[in-house]
């Protein structure tokens, strides 16, 4: 393109008026105006749906963990009733027999759980800790400091790094 092309002509019939030549330039930067308002428009849209799809997944997520977490509590009442059946077993001999049976039902449940993401509490000497451990009473003890966790009356149980019930415990003072 020469350069005489490119500059604005009086208008002689053949070239387009200075005035046009402004009124096509407002009309242009009104354009873009509008397309960048549009992009922004657009991109703001896009950023907004795809925190939609991250939240919708994260509450999924969260309420996938609730019920799973209210199903495992359910059967650690069940836990805690074999493992209360088997402290008081039967010494006799058909006795003896059932209780095994009960024992290994018992075991096969914990293994069941277990492989699912549940983790046993079981802190006899540790440091109490409120927030994996239930204190249910206080007792002096000579042997252990005070704060020591000296009896677990209740195991508590993780599922992955989740507290689903805390231990119950006896803690020295």
């Amino acid at each position: 393109m020469e350069e005489h092309e490119l500059q604005p002509e009086a208008q002689d019939g053949e070239g387009i008026a200075e005035a046009d030549l402004d009124a096509l330039r407002a009309k242009l930067a009104e354009a873009e105006a509008q397309a960048a308002e549009n992009l922004d428009g657009w991109q703001r849209a896009q950023a907004e749906f795809a925190n939609y799809k991250k939240r919708q997944v994260r509450d999924q997520e969260q309420q996938t963990a609730d019920i799973r977490g209210r199903v495992f509590q359910r059967f650690l009442e069940i836990c805690d009733d074999l493992e209360l059946a088997l402290k008081s077993r039967p010494q006799e001999a058909d006795g003896v027999a059932w209780a095994e049976g009960v024992e290994l039902i018992y075991h096969k449940l914990l293994s069941y759980l277990q492989a699912e993401g549940l983790t046993r509490l079981d802190p006899l000497g540790e440091e109490f800790d409120p927030t994996l451990h239930e204190a249910l009473a206080q007792e002096e003890s000579a042997e252990h400091d005070s704060g020591t966790v000296i009896e677990v009356l209740r195991p508590g149980y993780l599922l992955g790094e989740r507290v689903l019930r805390p231990a119950a415990v006896k803690v020295a003072k």
